[in-house]
């Protein structure tokens, strides 16, 4: 791994390489890296970039979209740097999914930064390594943030928790739109697009729009941002444009002082996020939790010791350390 120094000068000339290095750095649990990654943050240059989370329902085509979006975008002169949050393996703690595999010509695409990031197990480990991507991808003058949230549930929140708008995908025929979808993603999103809206589906596909916008009307205040359902093709690249002009009307509509009241709200969020992470890695390093870790973990099988108890052994462990 180049030092901190090689990687800002890397990174302030826009280097794929210092950027892929840096972002390996801070998604990294090791203590030495962890310290790196803090004088890495520290000392790279501020800049805006336009952050969008984007999610969506199994099967709904996020990698199309986002290939469709990105190719839009970079003939349009903006770079852009795609992440797509991962779940891990329990067992490795990798990228299940590969998404360079998924967005081949978004990858090739000079203007463009495509990167697989695992969650590491934990979602403080999401916040921390996201987060901190972002930044990096920013200082390299990319000027358009896509996140990708694969997993389902919480990610989606803690995604929404770190960007300007939230994106959320869908289809057609997802059953009662309110039973098909959770009531906590419509709370969150900002725009959604029925995707798949081609051929003989495009019909379905403006039904299930108008049903969505009135199951919003039912969970979102009226003085709130209505957020706008609209439809599209990803495959055909069809309504993609409008579904980007909805994302800049939001940011529009946040304004600058309601923008960085957002993010500043963002960074205290976040700044909790890397304490429990913090927590969680000297938990799992604890000499004294390691000390009796085999010992709680065949008590606990075994039926012998309950949960409860052993939280507090294990709690007591590391406050004896």
């Amino acid at each position: 791994m180049p030092d901190v120094e090689t990687l800002l000068e890397g990174i302030a000339e826009g280097r794929r390489s210092a950027v892929s290095q840096a972002i390996t750095l801070v998604e990294s649990t090791s203590r030495r890296h962890r310290e790196q990654a803090r004088e890495l943050m520290t000392r790279l240059e501020q800049r805006d970039a336009v952050r969008v989370g984007i999610s969506g329902v199994p099967g709904v085509g996020k990698s199309t979209f986002i290939e469709a979006l990105g190719s839009r975008l970079t003939a349009a002169g903006h770079r852009v740097g795609v992440l797509a949050v991962d779940p891990s393996s329990v067992r490795t703690g990798g990228s299940v999914l590969g998404d360079k595999t998924r967005m081949a010509r978004l990858a090739n695409d000079p203007q463009a930064f495509v990167r697989p990031s695992p969650s590491a197990g934990t979602l403080g480990g999401v916040a921390r390594a996201t987060v901190q991507a972002m930044a990096v991808l920013e200082a390299a003058s990319y000027d358009v943030v896509l996140v990708e949230t694969v997993g389902v549930g919480q990610s989606e929140v803690t995604v929404a928790g770190m960007v300007d708008t939230f994106l959320f995908l869908t289809l057609a025929r997802t059953g009662d739109q309110l039973q098909g979808i959770k009531k906590g993603i419509l709370e969150i999103a900002d725009v959604i697009a029925v995707n798949k809206a081609d051929g003989d589906r495009q019909q379905e596909a403006r039904v299930a729009a108008r049903d969505l916008a009135g199951a919003l009307r039912l969970v979102r205040g009226h003085d709130e941002w209505a957020p706008p359902v609209v439809t599209c093709s990803a495959l055909e690249d069809s309504g993609v444009d409008d579904v980007w002009d909805r994302v800049i009307a939001h940011r529009d509509h946040l304004g600058e002082a309601g923008l960085a009241r957002k993010r500043a709200h963002q960074q205290l969020d976040f700044t909790w996020a890397l304490v429990r992470d913090e927590l969680d890695q000297r938990l799992r390093h604890s000499a004294g939790v390691k000390a009796i870790r085999a010992e709680v973990r065949e008590a606990v099988l075994g039926g012998e010791l309950p949960a409860t108890v052993a939280a507090d052994r294990i709690l007591a462990a590391y406050d004896a350390r």
